[in-house]
């Protein structure tokens, strides 16, 4: 199979391109920069969808980036950053002769109103009620294909957790603290904290393009799935497992107003409030997990 992904080279993009080319499908990156393997976001709007068998969008800058304030010109690119290239591949779709069987976006739990009680699965309603629920909003829209696409076309959204992972993500910038004893919960630690290993969310996008079509009831709504560990854990579990596999003292925590003066209140409600959100298609699908639970994922990510 002739994959083609959008933002293959950031973190994510990576592990999916590694478990593709060691399931033995072709990989071809949509990437700003040139290169072997790769064509440029240009290429895609003058010369149309290359060949492939299935798409997927991880494009979008990056929320947690910590060089960047919290500012007006950072939520414009964190918009137009998913939305215009999710645009992009979604007209390259419908316009291609030959489309491919599967299209898959990956958006986030962010669609979900926190809480500490209410649990969410696929199938739990919603509406936008912050910065980021309009966004993936707006962003899921952005991805829907005309109907006679979607006859051939099948349209998956996975909504992704928190991605955990060695080399990129959330936990590059908590693991100093960490090491220096310097981790805490943040805020009371009460709030749920939807995560996913890196490994994991790769995996749930390739179960979802290698599905045969033929399984699948052609629908011009998208299938979603939860891109969360069936685990449902609190970010003071998380701290906790997290400084115990590292040996470390967990005693610091980040009082709110800490948060919102580093990262901006818009922003570090990401980490002060959190979502109980259940995989309950993902699991339906038949995925099975690498890293269900904590312990597995936060031992293999610090290499305990």
């Amino acid at each position: 199979m002739r994959v083609l992904i959008g933002g293959g080279s950031g973190f994510v993009g990576r592990e999916l391109t590694r478990l593709l080319k060691v399931r033995g499908h072709d990989v071809t990156v949509i990437s700003r920069q040139p290169g072997p393997g790769k064509i440029t976001w240009g290429e895609l709007e003058s010369h149309g969808l290359p060949p492939c068998e299935g798409a997927v969008n991880l494009s979008g800058e990056n929320l947690m980036n910590p060089l960047r304030w919290w500012n007006e010109s950072y939520k414009k690119d964190l918009f137009s950053s998913r939305l215009d290239t999710t645009k992009s591949l979604a007209q390259a779709i419908a316009a291609s002769p030959s489309p491919p069987h599967s299209w898959v976006l990956v958006t986030g739990v962010g669609c979900y109103k926190p809480g500490l009680t209410a649990e969410y699965t696929e199938d739990s309603e919603w509406t936008p009620f912050d910065i980021f629920s309009k966004l993936v909003k707006e962003w899921e829209d952005s991805a829907l294909l005309p109907e006679n696409v979607t006859k051939t076309t099948k349209q998956v959204v996975i909504r992704s957790g928190v991605v955990l992972g060695r080399d990129g993500g959330a936990m590059k910038q908590m693991l100093l603290p960490f090491w220096l004893g310097l981790g805490g919960t943040l805020g009371s630690g009460r709030q749920p904290f939807p995560w996913i290993h890196v490994s994991d969310l790769a995996g749930i996008i390739v179960h979802a393009l290698e599905r045969p079509a033929q399984s699948d009831t052609p629908s011009p709504s998208p299938q979603v799935f939860n891109g969360v560990a069936p685990a449902l854990n609190t970010n003071h579990e998380f701290t906790k497992e997290l400084g115990r596999i590292l040996r470390r003292p967990t005693i610091f925590p980040v009082p709110g107003f800490v948060m919102n003066t580093l990262m901006g209140s818009e922003r570090a409600v990401v980490l002060m409030q959190g979502q109980k959100v259940i995989p309950k298609k993902t699991l339906e699908a038949g995925f099975e997990y690498k890293y269900p639970d904590l312990t597995s994922a936060l031992k293999e990510i610090v290499g305990s």
